[in-house]
């Protein structure tokens, strides 16, 4: 059976199951797949016993372990999926700080599965740093790539005041995004169907995302970056923001980057299509090794490393922009 959570009747319940979770103090910070696959091979991990078992390591469960009001819910909600004697759920629940964040069951390997992990973590870490940089009010936003909604609903919080977009290709992660803002309370935030930008309007003060940026051969929605090395969505993200940023507008992007024989392609790129554009940019390696298997596959075979990255582009004011075009004036001969 598959996740249905594309309308109303779906949602509600799911609605209700994060409000239990909310109201029994439940948490989980979700591994890496691998780190995932190797702590439920443990013997003692067969069954689910408590209901971070059920929701964060997504082992099978006995109706003793989550009550019948969870269970029926589970079974309105269609995310319930049986298994010799008891039941698996379909879905996954995380927390960052005191939000919970419905998402894919594990392991994510359907083309529309919404992933949340570490990489989540180290986003929203380096959002929440970089917020206090910025250099004016911020009243319209948008996360590219929602995914689960983890970044829009977070910066819909940090920033009540604001207009907060999150957008997405992916059906199933709008649902769950709109499920998980409504449990947590946040108003301020919509989410909707759109190509990185190509469906809103407007400029934007501060334009966010987390996009895939590996080089996946089943082409997932949430792994796959496209490219040779996996930074072609990145990139395109990065030319969409710079079209739209408002004066004294910024993006923020967590990706990961191939390094190969000690160069960074994607930083080259950016400093080419900044300067173009007339804006500025800080970047940082926040971690500069990971998903380090990859590196066997034929995608990977001239790259040294993957590496994090976390880009912070910003367009100058309009007074500031002026100022730099008069300079450049009078230093032409």
């Amino acid at each position: 059976m598959t996740a249905q959570v594309h309308d109303s009747t779906a949602r509600e319940p799911l609605e209700k199951l994060l409000g239990i979770l909310y109201a029994r103090g439940y948490q989980f910070v979700t591994v890496t797949p691998t780190t995932h696959k190797l702590v439920n091979q443990r013997p003692a991990n067969a069954w689910a016993s408590h209901l971070h078992d059920v929701f964060g390591w997504n082992r099978p469960f006995t109706k003793e372990i989550v009550g019948v009001e969870i269970l029926e819910l589970l079974q309105a909600a269609e995310v319930l999926r049986p298994v010799d004697k008891g039941w698996q759920s379909l879905v996954r629940v995380s927390s960052v700080a005191d939000k919970l964040f419905l998402h894919s069951g594990f392991p994510t390997d359907a083309q529309d599965a919404v992933f949340f992990g570490p990489d989540t973590y180290r986003f929203i870490n380096a959002m929440y740093g970089a917020l206090a940089t910025l250099p004016g009010k911020v009243q319209r936003c948008v996360d590219i790539g929602t995914g689960s909604g983890v970044g829009a609903i977070l910066l819909a919080e940090a920033l009540p005041y604001a207009a907060i977009w999150g957008v997405d290709i992916n059906e199933k992660a709008l649902s769950f995004a709109h499920t998980n803002a409504k449990a947590s309370s946040i108003a301020n935030v919509h989410f909707q169907y759109s190509n990185l930008l190509q469906d809103l309007q407007g400029e934007f003060d501060l334009i966010i995302a987390n996009p895939p940026y590996l080089v996946d051969p089943a082409a997932r929605a949430y792994r796959h970056g496209s490219g040779p090395l996996g930074a072609q969505l990145s990139l395109d993200i990065v030319q969409a923001a710079l079209a739209r940023l408002a004066p004294g507008g910024s993006l923020m992007l967590y990706t990961g980057v191939a390094i190969v024989d000690g160069h960074d392609p994607f930083l080259e790129a950016v400093k080419q299509m900044t300067k173009h554009a007339g804006c500025t940019y800080q970047y940082t390696e926040i971690d500069p090794d990971i998903f380090s298997e990859e590196l066997s596959t034929a995608a990977y075979a001239r790259a040294d490393r993957i590496a994090a990255v976390w880009l912070l582009v910003s367009r100058p004011t309009l007074e500031a922009d002026t100022l730099l075009q008069l300079i450049s004036t009078v230093a032409e001969p």
